[in-house]
């Protein structure tokens, strides 16, 4: 009979390595691949999935985290931000859908541009600046699309100030 206090080394199986696609943590969600690019590989990551036939960029818009109290579902090695970046693309040949979800600090709001890749980009990532204040480097017109040019703040920040704009109505009857 063996004797089980001896101190040989347990042996243990090696952690699984996690899913990799075009250089970045995979996850899933709702049934679509969802891509976790940092945002310097961002760029590549995109460069690899329009040459492998993701040729439509759908949409681009972002998430601002910092009133979530709830678990994000990011896997392990990414850390959650304050902002996050949400690019859609469609292969049309594979009929296949992805998702990428890029972490954007609050300190550092930046991202790359998918404009020369993507030049249908140009107003989402327009829309995205307004909005939130993300900065989409290389954008060749990053400005104002919906707000006036010199408003000041961005509306879908949860820490913009909540105020009431009177409308004005053409011939609308009064109310004194």
């Amino acid at each position: 009979m063996a004797d089980e206090s001896t101190d040989a080394p347990v042996e243990t199986a090696p952690e699984p390595e996690p899913d990799r696609a075009y250089g970045a943590l995979v996850s899933e969600s709702r049934g679509q691949r969802v891509l976790h690019p940092t945002r310097d590989s961002l760029v590549a990551t995109v460069e690899q999935l329009r040459g492998d036939g993701f040729n439509q960029l759908i949409d681009v818009t972002a998430v601002d985290y910092l009133t979530y109290d709830g678990e994000r579902e990011l896997p392990e090695g990414v850390a959650p931000e304050r902002y996050e970046v949400v690019i859609g693309l469609i292969a049309h040949s594979k009929r296949e859908r992805i998702r990428l979800r890029v972490q954007v600090p609050a300190d550092d709001a930046r991202v790359a541009s998918m404009f020369d890749l993507y030049p249908g980009s140009e107003a989402l990532e327009r829309e995205v600046y307004d909005m939130y204040g993300i900065e989409f480097e290389n954008h060749p017109d990053l400005t104002r699309i919906l707000m006036p040019e010199d408003w000041i703040g961005y509306p879908l920040r949860k820490d913009y100030a909540i105020g009431r704009i009177p409308v004005q109505f053409k011939d609308a009857p009064s109310t004194r």
